[in-house]
């Protein structure tokens, strides 16, 4: 993510943000990931926000990185979960084979459409072979600026499917579903794990 304003609402955000993600427990999509990774396995939480869902994962015994592109969001990670935490963006990465798990849960939605492809390839890049890769997007087709000024990406699930299939994943669970965000305005969703 590299939308000015979108970083500077998480930023001004981030406590806010942090409450309505506060679950210390994994969700049923999060136990898929966690069952689909090796023990011990290495992670990547690209778009961690305050960080619980990483620190979930680390509980679970895996060895987590955690990033994001906003400076406040980071520092919660750290503080609140002692999370080695670093503020970065889509575009930092550069690895080959590192992580047998990526999860970018609603963070590749705030990615200008036109750049979804290069970084769905630059996840794959960072697979190993076999590697787990989760993703969360809202569905829809007009991109636009939510009410409170954040960009936002928009696919069809058939759309959404075929980008990860051109990049070489698997999808192997879907789990479609429909609640309110941090703007408060309700939006279908679509959570896919797939496999590289």
């Amino acid at each position: 993510m590299t939308d000015k304003q979108t970083i500077e609402v998480y930023d001004a955000r981030a406590k806010q943000y942090l409450d309505l993600v506060s679950r210390t427990e994994p969700d049923a999509d999060l136990h898929a990931f966690l069952d689909a990774m090796p023990a011990g396995g290495h992670a990547l939480d690209l778009g961690c926000g305050p960080g619980n869902s990483a620190a979930m994962m680390r509980d679970a015994g895996l060895i987590v990185e955690a990033w994001d592109a906003s400076a406040e969001m980071v520092a919660i990670a750290q503080k609140k979960f002692g999370l080695d935490a670093k503020q970065a963006v889509f575009n930092d990465l550069t690895s080959e084979s590192s992580y047998d798990g990526i999860w970018a849960n609603f963070s590749l939605l705030h990615a200008p459409k036109a750049e979804f492809p290069r970084h769905l390839a630059a996840i794959k890049t960072a697979l190993k072979p076999g590697g787990v890769f989760h993703i969360g997007m809202k569905l829809g087709a007009e991109d636009h600026r939510d009410k409170i000024g954040r960009l936002y990406t928009y696919f069809t699930l058939d759309a959404l499917k075929t980008h990860l299939q051109e990049a070489g994943f698997t999808p192997r669970r879907i789990r479609e579903g429909s609640e309110a965000g941090l703007s408060g305005e309700v939006s279908p969703f679509a959570v896919i794990l797939s496999h590289a």
